[in-house]
């Protein structure tokens, strides 16, 4: 892992430079969201990867705000799990290891297959429709690995509001955030796409038929494919 003191001699790092973008001033409520959001998003999208330091005057000065905000930003990342304090050293981005991919997978599983199942009971007016323009995106870019990944979020995404619980969104949103920062995405493995479309045709299908068992089912399969080809990819590095 790097050094505090080597990154200093260093300079500020380049990616600083592209935190600016992400930055949304609230008109009203609070910088700190704000700041807590840019920061999270730099996060999750790779712009701060591990193992970056994060120095409150850097961040501070690429965002253009005071440090205040920056430090409960990242006391908050750090209960979010994002980052690390290191005493004497400060923060870093925390890397994702094996078990804890594992971990994320396992919670996936179940609450992907519970949000399945409400949303085949609830099928809220327009969930079909939205489902089938995903599904039909994402077979015309199956080329883009990056855009699958992008699609296949907004796929889960669209399922797990549809079923109307606070708490499970609030629980999946969390895991998207964790798997956001697993890096490689599994649709960059030969015969992923097809595999995962033909997966998502079949969830599609079952909660179009209001079948919940099938749809919970097929939705948890999905989830297990996808963490198999997950640790073939962490093995082969």
């Amino acid at each position: 892992m790097m050094r505090a003191a080597d990154e200093v001699s260093s300079g500020p790092p380049a990616y600083l430079e592209a935190l600016g973008g992400l930055l949304v001033k609230p008109e009203h409520g609070s910088m700190t969201d704000a700041v807590t959001d840019a920061l999270r998003e730099a996060i999750l999208s790779g712009i701060l990867a591990p193992p970056a330091w994060l120095r409150e005057d850097e961040l501070a000065q690429a965002l253009s705000v005071s440090r205040t905000p920056v430090r409960e930003a990242l006391r908050r990342l750090s209960d979010e799990g994002l980052t690390q304090r290191v005493v004497n050293r400060g923060t870093v981005v925390t890397p994702m290891t094996l078990d804890e991919i594992l971990a994320v997978y396992a919670v996936r599983e179940s609450l992907e297959g519970l949000a399945a199942r409400t949303a085949a009971i609830r099928r809220p007016a327009g969930l079909v429709e939205s489902l089938q323009e995903v599904h039909r995106e994402m077979v015309e870019g199956a080329v883009d690995a990056k855009r699958m990944a992008e699609l296949n979020l907004e796929f889960h995404r669209l399922i797990r509001e549809a079923a109307g619980n606070p708490y499970l969104t609030r629980f999946l949103t969390q895991v998207e955030h964790a798997v956001r920062r697993f890096g490689q995405t599994t649709y960059a493995s030969p015969g992923r796409s097809e595999d995962a479309l033909a997966e998502h045709f079949g969830i599609l299908e079952a909660i179009a038929a209001g079948d919940a068992d099938l749809a919970e089912s097929r939705a948890a399969e999905h989830m297990r494919h996808s963490r198999e080809v997950r640790v073939k990819q962490m093995l082969a590095r």
